[in-house]
């Protein structure tokens, strides 16, 4: 729907109310849903120049970003109250002049529960987008089990696995705008490493679904496949519940059972028996890092990054997951 987040966010609650009337009490969007993942663009950037175009380019995408917190949250959040389903949402944030590629998480009732912001954003992606800190690298505890989002090449980074398998994480969301052959073994292979339900979410568009102004290596025929999807979700053991969809637009829904997880870390849990902490140990720095600080004066940044992980009891050992 690519850079107009009003556009956007109708489809995203059309899409969670078909998700949540086939079961499924939790979804995944994929990498920068809301505001678009700019496939092709190049923003008019080479060493040493940028050209006015490309700045023009970037203003039309810094304006379908959106806003934490701002009007589009509350508006994502009465999706998921609406619907009764948990929801994990790749945005585009703007914060003041910058971007971010992130993740948003809201609990059934409709609270905003917090965000993570993409540490490491991938090759041209760090042209437009600012890089998160150990501030937003929250697994949040729900009924459903506790929760957590690695973005795209995010997940080849073995020590932030490493951290987020710490944290207990069991349904390990994957957003994601990579549709190589490479991918589906990715995922994989966290599964098994993890011992982790991974569901990987990536959009399936056409030249269509952007605006006209989208000068891109994609051309002008509407019906071209800009992204071909492969969303999947993969068990504890590595085996996939739902296989990667090619074909089309699709939501997938599996019922995922949670004991799954301990029959796996029986054999291998890689921060349990299975880590070597006398040889092998990983320090993870979570204080927000703020580029200006006010001493001795009542100010206080406009922002708060640090998260709060809510503890939810009673969790239900099996439940549907799309």
């Amino acid at each position: 729907m690519g850079f107009n987040a009003d556009r956007t966010l109708t489809k995203l609650a059309d899409l969670a109310a078909d998700a949540a009337s086939r079961g499924a009490k939790l979804a995944v969007f994929p990498e920068a849903f809301v505001g678009g993942y700019p496939k092709g663009l190049d923003f008019g950037a080479t060493i040493g120049n940028r050209t006015a175009e490309g700045k023009d380019d970037f203003v039309g995408y810094w304006q379908g970003a959106i806003d934490v917190p701002g009007p589009a949250i509350d508006f994502i959040g009465k999706v998921a109250r609406d619907n009764r389903i948990q929801l994990v949402v790749g945005v585009i944030e703007r914060d003041r002049s910058t971007l971010y590629c992130c993740v948003l998480f809201f609990g059934a009732d409709g609270t905003f529960l917090g965000k993570h912001r993409k540490l490491m954003p991938t090759a041209s992606e760090r042209l437009i987008c600012g890089f998160g800190d150990g501030s937003t690298m929250p697994v949040y505890e729900t009924e459903l089990g506790r929760v957590g989002a690695v973005v795209c090449w995010e997940n080849y980074m073995p020590l932030f696995r490493a951290a987020m398998y710490s944290k207990g994480i069991e349904l390990y969301c994957a957003p994601t705008a990579d549709a190589r052959d490479s991918w589906a073994p990715t995922v994989q292979h966290i599964a098994v490493e993890g011992r982790c339900f991974v569901l990987s979410a990536n959009q399936f568009s056409r030249r269509k679904d952007f605006p006209l102004s989208y000068s891109s290596m994609f051309g002008d025929d509407p019906d071209a496949v800009v992204s071909r999807g492969g969303s999947c979700i993969v068990d504890p053991f590595g085996q996939f519940l739902v296989a990667p969809q090619f074909e089309g637009e699709a939501i997938l829904v599996a019922e995922i059972d949670l004991e799954q997880i301990p029959r796996g870390k029986f054999d291998l849990d890689v921060v349990g028996h299975y880590a070597r902490p006398d040889i092998f140990q990983l320090v993870v720095d979570e204080a927000a890092k703020r580029p200006v600080s006010f001493v001795g004066t009542n100010r206080t940044p406009s922002k708060e990054h640090s998260e709060v992980v809510p503890a939810i009891a009673d969790r239900a050992n099996t439940a549907p997951t799309g």
